[in-house]
């Protein structure tokens, strides 16, 4: 039997579905069979999987030594872009399109397909189908990522991811000019009642906090640096949306064709025709600051931004000519 314990923040949110987001590796029937099985304790009490959490209670889920997850991972050569490694830690430079591990409805071809075919030693701390993961990265959010070797490597990056040591700059395309052109987004972030593949900016979210400043300004289009002060799924993306200035082709996030409406139809063709061209959301983790999980030694790395994205700005700026 292996135990683990979480303390939500203020989430506002179904016990299941809170479950659901913090161990991936199971469906969320599974979990709600864990729940009434009463395998989770909320606060030492037996719960049901609709029971609400508004922040603060203790959360102990009992998992069976019998493995939930029928899946074995499957090694594929997936090209890995390795921008650092030793013995402790790996960094890569991940390319859009990339599932980081598998998933609803994907089972192969993700990086940790790839991970596994490469690296003979990875942790396991975030489970049987994540191995060697310690922090997200959205499928089609390119850029760097950190992977762990060992598990008290693990350890240590998650516990800088937690104490916010860690220092993420992402470089961002976004509609519409900013105003001011530096600042910061703190509002909390919730995951969306009609659709849990989705957040959204609200109090009863979790806190979150973006800073950014403008590198570049056109007319219709901004080249940004995002600093995320927290980790929220989606969190640039969100913040970014909430400020009026979605993420350039971000259909999720109402950042797609329906932005093209309302300019002349010389200039919505143009944004047309660069949407269809990067076909997923300008987002890119430019640079990563760690300690490094044995050495201790301060570590910054960086990806270039990837062709798709230097095109991108390219045309944002003939389109302003």
């Amino acid at each position: 039997m292996t135990t683990i314990q979480f303390t939500p923040e203020n989430e506002n949110i179904r016990l299941d579905q809170y479950l659901s987001s913090e161990l991936q590796d199971f469906s969320r029937t599974h979990i709600q069979k864990l729940i009434k099985m009463g395998f989770v304790l909320v606060n030492g009490t037996i719960r049901k999987p609709g029971f609400r959490l508004f922040g603060g209670e203790n959360i102990k889920v009992e998992l069976p030594d019998e493995n939930p997850v029928p899946e074995i991972l499957k090694p594929e050569n997936i090209p890995l872009k390795i921008v650092f490694e030793d013995d402790a830690i790996v960094v890569l430079d991940k390319p859009a399109g990339l599932v980081v591990h598998p998933g609803a409805g994907i089972k192969d071809g993700t990086l940790v397909n790839g991970l596994v075919y490469y690296f003979k030693s990875l942790s396991n701390i975030s489970g049987s189908i994540r191995p060697g993961i310690v922090h997200r990265l959205d499928k089609d959010t390119s850029g760097l990522i950190l992977v762990s070797k060992t598990n008290s490597a693990h350890l240590h990056l998650a516990n800088q991811f937690e104490n916010r040591s860690v220092v993420k700059k992402y470089m961002g395309i976004t509609w519409g000019e900013w105003k001011p052109i530096s600042g910061k987004i703190e509002e909390p972030i919730t995951r969306k009642r009609s659709d849990p593949t989705s957040f959204t900016v609200s109090t009863s979210g979790r806190s979150a906090r973006t800073d950014y400043e403008v590198v570049e300004a056109t007319r219709y289009l901004s080249l940004v640096r995002f600093f995320p002060r927290t980790g929220r799924t989606h969190q640039i993306r969100v913040h970014s949306t909430f400020h009026g200035n979605p993420i350039f082709s971000d259909e999720k996030y109402n950042g797609g064709l329906n932005r093209i409406k309302g300019f002349l139809p010389e200039i919505s063709k143009k944004l047309k025709t660069m949407l269809n061209s990067i076909g997923r959301q300008a987002l890119h983790a430019h640079e990563l600051s760690i300690t490094h999980p044995t050495t201790e030694q301060q570590l910054q790395f960086e990806a270039p931004l990837p062709e798709d994205f230097t095109n991108l700005i390219e045309d944002m700026k003939e389109l302003n000519v």
